[in-house]
């Protein structure tokens, strides 16, 4: 049985690689290939179509969180920061926007610092642009009908009000050096307030549109992570011995179009270096386990985890105390010269 289970996928490889060829003159083509011939796609094709679903249900609500409030506050701020900045603009989604903002004022889970942040960026808009506009009157005077307010502002300042550091280049160099992936940890529980710590300073990382459509879940359960931590690949051999692990999962239902799939890949991947750079100052180590793209580990990953489809794994991150005889790969990283290309100039008529 098994000789014969080899051959058959003998045979579909061969047959793949065979017919490839006469699939690429096309997108229709290459749609039509691996319609025929392979499934990967597949499941990622039906998360993505769940998650516009749940996004048209929810309209953009998440758990806590509005996505299309995130964006488009965000937005408004890109605008109140223009340089000159306008007396009317946001046209063509401030109504969205003020709507959303009506809706999410009303839930009661949702982040109290969001709908801050939300105030605070449409009151200054609603200051600087002209009233006289019927898209922003109308607007305006359904930003006034909610029944919200703080004293508290979150708006837009100069980039000399930023928080200020001393840390050298030398030194953030000295920390990336630290940062490697252990395999190799203390048998010690490592403390919910450490990981808390290193998440907040995770969250200051850059977000498409600051949705932030990603989440850290902490498998703290013994029995399910000892099966999580078989799933991803490259754990044979170290796997029983990780004191924490943790799924770091993307939200494709933050986005309405098929063109922002990949965002959470990105932002989720942009926020978990800055949680291990985090860990490292907090005396933890980490290791990025590698999450491949296949159906088969999505399902069971999804069922162990009991996630809907339209959350995706990222990656799971081990964290914990590093064991201080372990071994560390030495890894040779590419040189900075080799990695920075450059466009070569046109010659121009």
């Amino acid at each position: 049985m098994q000789k014969l289970k080899k051959l058959i996928i003998k045979v579909i490889e061969i047959t793949q690689s065979t017919v490839r060829p006469l699939f690429i003159a096309s997108p229709f083509l290459s749609r039509l290939y691996y319609l025929l011939f392979d499934r990967a796609f597949g499941y990622e094709q039906q998360a993505i179509l769940k998650a516009k679903i749940q996004y048209e249900t929810r309209q953009g609500m998440q758990d806590n969180s509005s996505s299309l409030l995130r964006r488009n506050i965000h937005r408004i701020e890109k605008g109140l920061i223009m340089r000159p900045r306008k007396d009317v603009f946001a046209l063509d989604y401030i109504e969205e926007t003020v709507s959303v903002y009506s809706r999410a004022a009303k839930v009661e889970h949702l982040d109290h610092a969001d709908l801050v942040w939300a105030y605070s960026v449409l009151q200054q808009f609603f200051t600087v642009c002209d009233l006289k506009h019927p898209t922003i009157k109308a607007s305006f005077e359904i930003f006034q009908a909610v029944k919200f307010q703080s004293d508290a502002t979150s708006v837009p300042y100069l980039s000399s009000e930023r928080v200020a550091h001393d840390i050298s280049s030398e030194q953030l160099k000295a920390l990336c050096k630290s940062r490697r992936s252990v395999r190799w940890f203390e048998q010690k529980k490592v403390d919910k307030s450490l990981l808390i710590e290193a998440l907040t300073i995770s969250t200051e990382a850059p977000s498409a549109c600051n949705r932030q459509a990603f989440e850290f879940m902490w498998i703290d359960d013994e029995e399910t992570k000892r099966e999580a931590v078989e799933l991803p690949g490259g754990t044979a051999g170290f796997a029983s011995q990780i004191p924490c692990l943790l799924a770091v999962i993307g939200d494709l239902s933050a986005y309405p179009f098929e063109r922002d799939r990949h965002v959470i890949y990105i932002d989720a991947s942009l926020a978990s270096m800055q949680f291990m750079l985090a860990c490292e100052t907090l005396g933890l180590s980490t290791c990025v386990l590698n999450w491949p793209e296949l159906h088969t580990l999505d399902k069971r990953a999804a069922k162990l985890l009991n996630l809907p489809q339209h959350k995706r794994i990222i990656m799971f991150i081990a964290v914990g105390y590093a064991l201080a005889d372990g071994g560390i790969p030495f890894s040779n990283k590419k040189k900075a010269a080799t990695l920075l290309t450059y466009v070569e100039t046109k010659k121009r008529d």
